[in-house]
Order: structure tokens, then C-alpha cells, then sequence
């Protein structure tokens, strides 16, 4: 898959080793996301006034504490608690932390997928598993740390532990494995 980089994104504010060309592509997870909207006229989707609030502070490529012949992508994403997060309780919904841990952590599968073979490749999500630790309210400040587990052939997955930053607790933590997607189904004609 071609990577289309708009160089016109500020990444000054982007920490880590990751290459500029990394950062370009995936430092602004709306733009890149929205790569994939057929028009600018295109209906909103599915998390989209989320996504637009999201702020990489940092993309890293490092070597994995347990092996040192491997590596692991680190990306880093910062957000603010909004109303259109929460559910009838005044917490963040637990359908929002999920999509966060969905979306967030494949930020570092393609930081790390492009850091080793300079290629993007499309993944599909197989499974996520999300566990809530404590609330977050309106207003709060998050973290997301999200760090590579495996890059396989086949399978991919990542870890994400969202950090109330605001109180100093730990939030979600969640686990996503990937997967290559299933080819197209051959047409009869």
C-alpha cells in the first residue's frame, strides 16, 4: 500500500526516534485516518470528533527490553476527556476506551510495520481485550502508551494502558491482535 506523507504537518512537537517520514504519516491520527474516506463529502464516521483530538507526543522505535534482537513501535497519544466520550454516568463510555485501545495501538503496529520493511500494510482487528481499571471524568487528561507485542506474517498485537494524567491512575488497559485481511471474494461472472 502507497503511503501518501503530507509534509505540511508539524511534527515539532513530536518526541522519539522515529523517522520524519513516520511521524508525517501517523503524527496526525485524524488526517491519516481520514486517508481512507472515499470524498471530502464523505458522511462522518464512527469516532471521527475523537479522533480529530488527538495529540502524538511521541513515536519511538526501541529495542525490546526482553529480547535485544527485536524491536518494538511506541506511540504515545494524548487527549482530553469530552462530552461525547462519556455514558449516562459521567465516566468515559467503555465503548469510547475501547475504540481508543483500537485505533491507538495500531498507530504503533504501523509505526513499527513501516520502520521495518518501509511498507504500510493493511491489518483488520481479530480481537480486543480491554480491561477497565477506573473512571475518568469529564475534563480529565489521558494517556495512551501503546507499544508493539508481536509483528508477525499473519498476526499482529499491541498493548495500550490509558493513564488518567489528572489523577495519576491507571485507566483501560487493553491488548488488539490484527490480522492480515481476507481477500476479496472471487466474482462468478
Amino acid at each position: 500500500m502507497t503511503m501518501a506523507i503530507d509534509n505540511s504537518f508539524d511534527i515539532s512537537h513530536i518526541a522519539g526516534n522515529a523517522s520524519d517520514d513516520i511521524k508525517q504519516l501517523i503524527g496526525n491520527p485524524h488526517a491519516f485516518l481520514s486517508g481512507y474516506r472515499n470524498t471530502a463529502n464523505s458522511p462522518a464516521r464512527f469516532g471521527e470528533s475523537i479522533q480529530k483530538r488527538l495529540r502524538v507526543t511521541e513515536i519511538s522505535i526501541i529495542k525490546k527490553a526482553e529480547e535485544e534482537k527485536k524491536t518494538e513501535g511506541r506511540v504515545v497519544v494524548e487527549l482530553e476527556v469530552g462530552e461525547d466520550m462519556l455514558n449516562g454516568g459521567g465516566n468515559i463510555h467503555g465503548g469510547c476506551s475501547a475504540y481508543l485501545v483500537d485505533v491507538c495501538s495500531t498507530l504503533a503496529l504501523i509505526a513499527l510495520g513501516i520502520a521495518n520493511t518501509g511498507e504500510l500494510s493493511p491489518s483488520v482487528s481479530q480481537s480486543l481485550n480491554i480491561v477497565y481499571h477506573s473512571p475518568a471524568k469529564l475534563g480529565d487528561k489521558l494517556r495512551l502508551v501503546n507499544t508493539t507485542l508481536t509483528l508477525g506474517a499473519r498476526a499482529l498485537s499491541a498493548r495500550t494502558e490509558i493513564w488518567n494524567v489528572t489523577h495519576h491512575r491507571l485507566v483501560v488497559s487493553g491488548t488488539h491482535i490484527k490480522m492480515n485481511p481476507s481477500p476479496a471474494p472471487r466474482s462468478n461472472l
